[in-house]
């Protein structure tokens, strides 16, 4: 397959991008939309508030937008929650479940949905030029907001103090509210802590701001979580978790999340590793401001994020709609040659609601050889989204590679594949379609992969408009944007440089 961006198809008609819109991912019906906000778990469904534009669809006039799930994976769009206006922006932030009645906004009965949320003042306002942290509650399960009366109830008269991700802290240094913030520009997560929402104390600082631009990690940090997750399932081995994610200074360019596993102690966060030495939530160009939901049930960790990237993400060639969210992700902590890793499994419906296909070429009951030009995978469909689970042995094969949307000739689509000698999990859209629309977006992304007993394991979701990629159990994860053209639905797996085993391979289809 030709790797030059000379492939590159023209850009599409606004009428004909309906066609990119993806079947299982949230996207607003015609409006822009960027960072999730206010992730909670509330009445049976899962709120999802994001920054929205309502009156366009590149960035502007942020305002809280609304949808519901009881899946994760059907949505159903609402009218917009908090509205900017002529007084502030409304930044990210954040929703807790205010079960004790401790900010008074509703009752120990019928506990209030409290949003902390960023104020981006406006000129003519009283903090004007200032980012600051307000509140918004709401008493009809998430329906409509009010602003408190009282607000800002968190200010440092900073223009760049935001995002704020609070929940309930249970532990040795009593029982109380934590605020994690950003200030973005001084690479510091802020730690606070109140009683009652309103009234908070400073507790301590967590930060990098001696890193040197231009390398990973770098730039403004963003959307802090932190939270904590059994290691290995032991619940009496528990780390805590600090995402935090950073634009540009991504590992794969650009806007990326990074994470550190650690200590906190009601006070302080202490990482394992140095500040220095992030770990990265997804090794691809397009997952950024992944935050977690509160309130979920059994102590489920599941975080969504936003898939597109700072560097191009008011060109993306879709109309009227732009933007739309990651797959939600379940997280785990598990150890790995003495360290804690982030674990992430894509949340996806029972097998009972799936429709399995058997990959042409397949050995009915066993593994097959896999040669050369290998063997086609079921086409791409408008409407459904492909799951792709691929147990695969290299052996001696100097590459695995599976040919994504690409067209019948072969002259372009998306190309995954690993690299033995290179031990990379690699991801290679510069002929995936329209990407022409801004030099930065043809790319390739790499992320290094160990193979365990020789095996290589994948979880590949394709839908319309992107490629997530879910390796070795979800140790490894890649996720990128891509839109292709109209005739490009051809997939293939195949192997270059001696023949591979397929274990097991399994194509489901979601619509």
């Amino acid at each position: 397959m030709s790797s030059s961006v000379d492939a590159a198809l023209p850009a599409p008609a606004p009428a004909a991008t309906e066609a990119l819109r993806p079947a299982i991912h949230y996207t607003a019906r015609d409006t822009w939309l960027n960072d999730p906000n206010g992730l909670v778990y509330w009445g049976g469904q899962y709120h999802l508030f994001y920054q929205n534009n309502p009156h366009g669809n590149v960035w502007g006039n942020m305002s809280w937008g609304h949808a519901t799930s009881r899946d994760l994976l059907h949505w159903t769009e609402h009218p917009v929650a908090i509205a900017c206006d002529e007084a502030e922006d409304i930044f990210s932030g954040s929703v807790v479940v205010d079960y004790g009645n401790t900010s008074g906004f509703g009752t120990p009965e019928e506990p209030a949905l409290v949003a902390v949320y960023t104020s981006a003042f406006k000129a003519g306002s009283g903090y004007a030029g200032t980012q600051a942290q307000s509140l918004a509650y709401s008493t009809d399960s998430g329906m409509t907001w009010t602003k408190h009366a009282a607000n800002p109830v968190l200010t440092r008269n900073s223009p760049h103090f935001r995002d704020p991700k609070v929940f309930r802290y249970e532990g040795e240094a009593g029982s109380y509210w934590v605020m994690a913030a950003v200030e973005a520009q001084e690479q510091q997560v802020l730690f606070y802590k109140s009683h009652d929402l309103k009234a908070w104390d400073f507790l301590s600082a967590f930060g990098a701001r001696h890193l040197q631009p231009g390398r990973p990690g770098a730039g403004e940090w963003e959307c802090p979580d932190l939270f904590p997750l059994p290691v290995d399932g032991d619940p009496a081995a528990v780390k805590w978790v600090l995402i935090v994610n950073v634009n540009p200074g991504g590992v794969a360019g650009g806007s990326g999340g990074q994470y550190f596993v650690g200590e906190f102690d009601g006070v302080r966060f202490r990482s394992d590793a140095p500040v220095e030495e992030p770990s990265w939530l997804d090794w691809g160009r397009d997952c950024y401001a992944s935050v977690s939901f509160s309130n979920v049930p059994d102590g489920r960790r599941i975080i969504i994020g936003w898939m597109n990237n700072w560097d191009y993400a008011n060109a993306l060639p879709t109309h009227p709609w732009r933007s739309s969210m990651t797959l939600a992700r379940e997280l785990r902590l598990t150890t790995r040659d003495g360290s804690v890793r982030l674990v992430q499994q894509p949340v996806l419906p029972a097998p009972g609601g799936e429709r399995p296909t058997a990959a042409p070429g397949r050995v009915p009951g066993g593994p097959f050889e896999l040669h050369g030009p290998g063997v086609p995978l079921p086409d791409a469909v408008p409407g459904q989204a492909q799951v792709i689970e691929a147990e695969i042995l290299p052996g001696p094969a100097g590459q695995v590679v599976f040919h994504l949307l690409g067209t019948e000739d072969g002259s372009g689509g998306t190309v995954l594949s690993y690299d033995a000698a290179e031990g990379q999990l690699v991801l290679d859209r510069r002929t995936s379609g329209y990407t022409g629309f801004h030099p930065e977006f043809p790319s390739v992304e790499a992320a290094p992969l160990v193979l365990e007993d020789g095996l290589l394991t994948l979880l590949i979701v394709v839908d319309h408009c992107s490629v997530e990629v879910f390796a070795q159990g979800g140790e490894v994860v890649l996720t990128d944007l891509v839109f292709p053209g109209p005739e490009s639905v051809r997939n293939r797996l195949a192997s270059t440089g001696g023949p591979a085993t397929v274990r097991a391979l399994t194509i489901t289809s979601l619509s």
